[in-house]
């Protein structure tokens, strides 16, 4: 539990860091890894240069030292990246990590090759009796970092720069008409973002004390903080913060249970981006205006409702992809799996049948309650709207 409780909270940094660039800039980017990897390497082996006595540095500020080397990657690529917005902006990003990863393989000098650096947070001498080896220590220095952090960056939203990078997401034209240099604000934005995520890639690199470049500057790394952060609500400051919490109960948690965890993820991403655009973020703050005026508590019946139709509905898909899974990678082991505490054979026409109805049905009963949902949804409303225009009239 300390060890994933630290984990969300490297997880936090990173998301949030990311999220200055989608959320608050409105730059979609595919290499934030690039500078949460690089800052993890240079903080590896600042680590190790301590360790043997080259130099003399806490442990507890080696995360310092990776954000400033995010900040300094940043500012040597961003400057290029920056120049465009939109979709080159995302592309130019998405070559600079590819470029990345494939050195990753041709210098080992500072990536290690294939094996990664590994280092010890414990080999250098204690510093105030704390010597990093409980992960407790590792957990309360993550989550220090994590709170600074977070507050740093809230700080950040509501500066100037902060508010100007809104306006150059939301209309840059209009920016540029007052006289402010986009590509300026982006680039700042930039440069922020890089610090943070290298401050995040530090702490990953003291936690696990390893860092591989296949999968610290890989495309699948900076895939999991576009994905994460867009689950939790990209235009919510909280919302990375959920995205967190998700990615590392999704890759301990989930990974361990089902080897379908993926597909499961995917199709997460897939309904939230057919229903919820905004994210866990958004559903939450909609639910609280309506329990702000007063109008949630008959929503409660078709909530439970929708919970429990869904629930129908993804019991059977989960126990035809198991199933299905099964069959392909454990085929030896025979036709019968364990589900849930039931035992499902995998070559029985009873279990696909019975999966296949509850999915069916489920999601029959789903769509009936959801009209009904949507027609007192819009009814509330409505209701709130009207009591709106009364309390501007008096």
């Amino acid at each position: 539990m300390q060890s994933m409780l630290a984990q969300i909270a490297i997880g936090i940094v990173a998301c949030l860091a990311y999220n200055i660039l989608l959320g608050q800039g409105g730059m979609l980017s595919f290499g934030h890894a690039v500078y949460s990897g690089l800052g993890a390497f240079v903080a590896i082996h600042t680590l190790n240069l301590a360790a043997a006595g080259t130099i003399w540095l806490p442990v507890s500020l080696v995360p310092l030292v990776g954000g400033l080397a995010g900040l300094f990657f940043a500012a040597l690529l961003g400057y290029v990246t920056t120049k465009k917005a939109g979709t080159t902006f995302a592309m130019i990003t998405l070559g600079i990590g590819e470029l990345v990863w494939s050195m990753s393989l041709m210098i080992p000098e500072f990536f290690g090759g294939e094996g990664g650096v590994s280092g010890d947070r414990t080999s250098g001498a204690p510093w105030l009796s704390v010597t990093f080896g409980p992960q407790i220590q590792m957990y309360y220095l993550a989550a220090a970092y994590c709170f600074a952090s977070t507050a740093a960056m809230f700080a950040f939203t509501r500066t100037p720069l902060g508010r100007i990078l809104n306006a150059v997401r939301d209309n840059p034209e209009r920016v540029e008409f007052i006289g402010y240099d986009t590509q300026r604000v982006r680039y700042l934005a930039f440069c922020i973002a890089g610090f943070f995520a290298g401050v995040g890639g530090a702490l990953a690199a003291i936690n696990f004390e390893i860092v591989t470049g296949a999968d610290s500057v890989s495309m699948v790394r900076s895939g999991g903080y576009l994905l994460f952060t867009f689950l939790g609500g990209a235009t919510f400051f909280f919302g990375p913060i959920i995205g967190a919490v998700l990615l590392v109960l999704a890759s301990v948690l989930l990974s361990e249970l089902t080897k379908a965890w993926l597909l499961y993820l995917g199709l997460v991403f897939l309904f939230m981006v057919m229903y919820a655009p905004g994210g866990v973020a958004s559903l939450i703050m909609m639910n609280l205006r309506l329990a702000k005026y007063g109008k949630l508590g008959r929503l409660w019946p078709s909530y439970l409702a929708l919970a429990g139709t869904g629930l129908t509905a993804l019991l059977g898909a989960a126990a035809m992809v198991e199933m299905g899974y099964h069959l392909q990678l454990n085929a030896a082991l025979g036709p019968e799996l364990p589900f849930l505490g039931a035992s499902l054979n995998a070559r029985g026409l009873t279990s696909w049948f019975g999966a296949g109805f509850a999915l069916v049905t489920g999601v029959g009963l789903f769509e009936l309650c959801r009209r009904q949902f949507l027609q007192q949804w819009g009814e509330s409303q409505e209701e709130i709207e009207r009591e709106l225009k009364r309390t501007e009239a008096m």
